[in-house]
């Protein structure tokens, strides 16, 4: 891996929850899922278009990339090792041949000098060490005229419905996972533009979008999983069994309300973000 300013983040999304997220991208893919067509509406990928995929995960995002830009190319960058062994396999298996992936900290990745049309990210953008920095290092990547596209969480809040279907997890989410760490920096609209302003980019627009996230097939299911998760499994780890056993029961619960024909569905939202590198 190239040199990397987030040692933190490198070292949890090479520990076990990369591994979670590798092993499970499939669920994790169904979350926000929904938000697709958003994003590849504002990317604007055209067929000869060179694409950056910042944060690729597992993949998912940059193979659909692959096959809108069928004549250019398309680059995944992430600091997780086994997420990013799980994209390459992907790649293989639906032979996918204009897509390559690289392991790196997109803040101080040396990306060619204006090597890309597009950058994109699907939720990969909130961990920076320092935001201003890396997002003027994809800037840096970005052909003049490039356009960067990308979505991240809002803020949510006690009210959401999130919130009411998690309620049993509440009393007790003391800190972040490691990987987590970061995950709330660019819910504010504000703070966004603040950032990419700063890095560069002008015509900033920031659209609020709304879609059902897929947490499961029921909601027992569904529940299991995101016990499973790294911010939920971390902050369980070393409770009473007792104490484990009655959140799995609450939480389920919880998340009846959300149980549709098609599985647990709870309403989302997200911020679509679009910028383009002006200038030289």
């Amino acid at each position: 891996m190239q040199a990397i300013a987030n040692a933190r983040q490198a070292e949890a999304w090479n520990g076990w929850e990369g591994v979670h997220w590798a092993q499970n991208r499939a669920r994790y893919n169904a979350i926000v899922g929904a938000f697709n067509d958003d994003l590849f509406r504002i990317a604007a990928i055209a067929p000869d278009d060179h694409v950056l995929d910042v944060g690729c995960g597992t993949g998912h995002v940059t193979l659909l990339a692959a096959r809108r830009a069928g004549r250019g190319t398309v680059v995944g960058v992430d600091l997780s090792a086994p997420m990013l062994e799980r994209a390459g396999a992907d790649a293989a298996a639906q032979g996918i041949a204009n897509v390559r992936f690289e392991q790196g900290d997109a803040q101080v990745h040396p990306f060619p000098d204006a090597g890309f049309d597009v950058a994109i990210s699907r939720g990969g953008v909130m961990f920076f060490e320092d935001a201003v920095a890396a997002f003027a290092n994809i800037r840096r990547g970005l052909r003049p005229g490039g356009r960067l596209a990308f979505l991240g969480p809002q803020g949510g809040g006690p009210d959401s419905d999130y919130a009411r279907a998690t309620a049993a997890l509440k009393p007790l989410m003391r800190a972040p996972s490691p990987a987590s760490r970061g995950m709330g920096s660019l819910v504010e609209p504000a703070r966004i533009r603040e950032v990419l302003d700063a890095a560069g980019f002008t015509g900033i627009r920031i659209e609020p979008v709304t879609a059902p996230m897929d947490y499961g097939r029921d909601a027992a299911d569904a529940a299991g999983f995101i016990l499973g998760q790294g911010p939920v499994r971390t902050n369980l780890a070393g409770l009473d069994p007792d104490v484990v056993a009655r959140t799995r029961e609450e939480l389920r619960a919880g998340l009846e309300a959300f149980e549709t024909p098609e599985g647990v569905r709870i309403p989302g939202a997200v911020w679509l973000v679009d910028a383009t590198r002006g200038g030289f």
